[in-house]
């Protein structure tokens, strides 16, 4: 049904490659060293940042090798381990922070951003101590908001409940701007990057520098923050438990969702049969 002469599989981490609970399962990591055994690339793609948390992930993973590619910050940023390149892309402006910050005040929200290898926070609350935990990243409460918007930064996010991002959701994309958008990565989160970021830029780069074809990658994801990336590469394929934008956008959906190892699943039913 589909190509085999694949040469890069890229997944999105949360809701596509892990489970809800972020685990990598044995099953996905046995998928990903088939791939790797049979010189195919893989890569993930992440709203992390590639210093604070990618750099690490394939060791935390227990691999023995690291990935060819890391997009992080939802395409500000590109590690390509095959030439040993960094690059960013297009980071929000002081002002833009600023103005997306009083925006979202009505909602009291704990606005965030990443800098110095370290989450700074406007204040403290049960899910910045959770995330640090499970992502095992340090973190400060910053003394006045304006130090949010100090500096130009790739992105800025805002977790909130499911029923709040009903609210929320539709309000901002009712004010829109030139300069930046918003997207959701998880169901319970916003975050607002450079209008011309998204993941499909670095995965771009990588192809053209490595003469790879976009036609001879596999790409995985569930959030809107995915739609560029599946809508670039030859096969877009969305988690059964996508939401239904990008579930729309993609070539195909899985049978199975993230917690049933649907990326495992897909893999072994139509490429390593």
């Amino acid at each position: 049904m589909f190509r085999k002469d694949i040469k890069l599989v890229i997944c999105d981490i949360d809701g596509s490659l892990v489970t809800s609970d972020h685990r990598l399962t044995e099953r996905a990591k046995s998928t990903i060293d088939r791939l790797h055994d049979r010189g195919i690339y893989f890569g993930i793609a992440s709203g992390r940042s590639i210093e604070q948390h990618l750099s690490k992930q394939a060791k935390n993973w227990g691999f023995d090798y690291d990935f060819e590619i890391l997009i992080g910050l939802n395409g500000a940023e590109l590690w390509d381990d095959i030439n040993q390149k960094h690059n960013e892309y297009y980071k929000l402006k002081s002002e833009w922070l600023k103005e997306i910050i009083e925006m979202m005040e009505p909602f009291e929200l704990n606005p965030f951003i990443y800098r110095d290898q370290m989450s700074l926070y406007y204040k403290v609350d049960p899910s910045v101590i959770a995330s640090a935990k499970r992502n095992k990243t340090k973190y400060k409460i910053v003394e006045d908001v304006a130090e949010l918007y100090e500096k130009e930064t790739a992105k800025i996010l805002f977790r909130m409940s499911e029923e709040m991002m009903e609210k929320v959701e539709p309000y901002v994309m009712a004010h829109p701007s030139p300069y930046y958008r918003a997207f959701k990565t998880q169901t319970t989160v916003l975050e607002f990057a450079d209008i011309r970021v998204n993941k499909a830029v670095p995965l771009k780069v990588f192809c053209d520098r490595n003469g790879i074809n976009l036609a001879q990658v596999v790409a995985f994801g569930d959030m809107s923050n995915d739609n560029e990336l599946l809508e670039a590469s030859g096969l877009g394929v969305c988690l059964l438990n996508g939401d239904k934008q990008t579930k729309a956008i993609a070539d195909v959906v899985t049978d199975k969702t993230n917690d049933e190892d649907g990326f495992a699943h897909f893999m072994e039913k139509h490429f390593l049969d």
